[in-house]
């Protein structure tokens, strides 16, 4: 008996060990989101606002960690809580951190301060573009301080209100994304939208809306795989034993699976083709509503959280841009706020009693006292959050301001708020003011030195005799051009200028749909050739550019014609009809 009540107490010691490691590991899943949110928030926003957004995210990390340090846990999380409401401050963690890591706290505070930060940042997608740095980080300061902390511990403090009722936010629909939600549309609506994204008449209402597409959809792609990686352990980090981890990871699984094929049959049969951005947006929308009830969802019920949240994205990102006209760059509202509150209700509908919670959903049991304490606690924190932040909003308008001068957001916030002339410096045209050592150079007049590479003869200047030169310019489409190419070499064009160009003709573009909102595509991209000939005639070149170029539909191209006056070679110095012979 003895042995075996030893062999027990070992097992528990080891399976509290594991279980501490493994939280810790989920808390560093989760810090890395942050990385996730700021990759999908730079691809869906404009180049020139990248390095903003990167630097926001970095910040909300960064000062919401000291603020939460020095009040926000302990408003959380501390052994005095009042009221079931609040904690009182007690600043063990700065004055007493042996005590403070003895009492177990310190794994408590890393998983809830990435947690926190995760609420800080949801909003920056929402407010992008527009938002003064500033502001932005007296906002993110006032978040992690203040309104987090209190409404988290009522749901995770073991003394707060909403879980002595029975709430159940297993991982933060509620908690942590209906919060970032809520202010991230507050904070849209005070804002109002960027420059050019809603025309108006005369009488100021809208009559047209302007999609402004992000820079790289392949960074918001990589965003997403990284958050639905982080996901894992935003979801899982609090699972008791293995059971219940494997349950959370297939539930987690399903959901935004589910959500992201809905999105796509549905965008694809609404707007003519699959929207890319809005998959996205579904993946992540899947995943939002999963959390509150991830441990407490079978197959199906995780399956119907994702068709939900397939089509309430949809709706609601088009609804705030379409009708409300609310901007939201990256979709944060439709994806956390709407799906975070979806989230929570399933609670009350979906929980299968015989899923690792063991909670009675309405669909399962036939009884309402989940659902309804799952609405009244989505209601009290959206209620607190709402008003703190609108008040938060409304102070630093009328103080710091919230929104930079129009000039500046034209310009974009990396210059202006930053200093950078771009986040992808390379990319920038610039002129340089590097000396790469061409003091020593000879330029060429007619006379060539002997000891140039390539032998030449003296070079006629050109005397306005030669025979006439002229230039052709070639408009035609991108698929077309080797064919074009390869058939001027054959009339002997030995010389051509390509460049990728935009334009568009008779048919004005070719409209396309950019998160459910109509693309005025008026510029497509095509490709110029421009060849100047002499000695091969220019009918030839007209001739064969329209035998190959043409399809019969609209866009074939077109083709200018222009007389030249002079031709110059620049290596030997030759002008006119010798400049554009090839060397024998």
């Amino acid at each position: 008996m003895i042995t075996d009540e030893i062999t027990r107490l070992i097992e528990e010691t080891a399976s509290k060990e594991v279980f501490g490691v493994w939280f810790l590991i989920g808390a560093a899943l989760v810090f890395f989101m942050q990385a996730g949110f700021a990759m999908v928030e730079t691809g869906f926003t404009r180049a020139k606002n990248a390095g903003n957004i990167i630097m926001k995210n970095l910040m909300d990390f960064c000062i919401g960690t000291v603020v939460f340090v020095l009040l926000g846990f302990s408003l959380m999380m501390a052994e005095d809580y009042v009221l079931g409401f609040i904690g009182v401050p007690n600043l063990k963690i700065i004055t007493d951190f042996g005590g403070f890591l003895k009492g177990g706290n310190a794994p408590s505070f890393v998983f809830n301060l990435v947690f926190c930060a995760t609420a800080a940042t949801i909003v920056s997608g929402a407010m992008a573009e527009r938002t003064k740095f500033l502001t932005y980080c007296i906002y993110s300061g006032v978040i992690s301080l203040f309104v987090y902390p209190v409404e988290a511990g009522w749901v995770w403090n073991p003394d707060g209100w909403l879980v002595k009722l029975g709430f159940h936010d297993f991982a933060g629909s509620a908690a942590i994304h209906s919060v970032g939600g809520i202010t991230a549309l507050i904070g849209a609506i005070m804002l109002g939208p960027r420059l050019g994204k809603y025309v108006k008449d005369a009488a100021g209402r809208v009559k047209k809306v302007n999609a402004i597409p992000g820079h790289s959809i392949t960074l918001g792609a990589l965003g997403c795989f990284i958050l639905w990686f982080g996901w894992y352990g935003f979801n899982g980090a609090a699972a008791w034993d293995g059971n219940s981890l494997a349950s959370i990871f297939v539930t987690t699984t399903i959901a935004p699976a589910v959500a992201t094929c809905v999105t796509m049959v549905f965008t694809w049969v609404k707007n003519g083709k699959p929207d890319v951005s809005m998959c996205i947006n579904a993946s992540l929308a899947g995943l939002v509503g999963v959390t509150a009830g991830c441990d407490s969802f079978d197959a199906l019920g995780a399956s119907a959280v994702g068709l939900v949240s397939g089509f309430l994205v949809v709706l609601v990102v088009e609804l705030l841009d379409i009708k409300l006209h609310i901007d939201d760059p990256v979709g944060a509202v439709g994806v956390h706020l709407a799906n975070g509150v979806w989230g929570t209700i399933a609670v009350g509908l979906l929980s299968n009693p015989e899923a690792p919670a063991g909670l009675d959903g309405l669909f399962y049991t036939g009884s309402f006292r989940l659902l309804g304490i799952q609405t009244l606690g989505i209601v009290a924190i959206l209620s607190w959050t709402a008003a703190l932040m609108t008040l938060t909003f409304f102070i630093l308008k009328k103080t710091t301001g919230l929104r930079v001068s129009e000039e500046e957001e034209v310009k974009g916030l990396d210059k202006t708020e930053h200093g950078l002339p771009s986040a992808y410096a390379d990319f920038v045209p610039a002129v340089e003011s590097l000396d790469y050592g061409y003091d020593g150079a000879v330029a060429v007049a007619g006379e060539v030195p002997e000891a140039e590479a390539v032998p030449v003869k003296k070079v006629p200047s050109y005397d306005g005799t030669s025979p006439k030169f002229t230039k052709v310019e070639i408009i035609c489409k991108e698929p077309r051009f080797e064919a074009l190419k390869n058939a001027l070499v054959e009339i002997g064009i030995t010389g051509m200028t390509v460049s990728h160009v935009l334009g568009c003709g008779a048919q004005k573009g070719q409209p396309e749909y950019y998160r459910g909102v109509r693309v005025e595509a008026n510029l497509l991209p095509k490709i110029q050739v421009d060849v100047v000939v002499s000695k091969v005639p220019v009918r030839s070149v007209i001739e064969t550019a329209k035998k190959v170029l043409y399809t019969g539909h609209i866009g074939d191209g077109k083709i200018f014609v222009y007389d030249v006056e002079n031709v110059v070679k620049v290596r030997t110095g030759e002008e006119g009809y010798d400049a554009l012979q090839d060397v024998e």
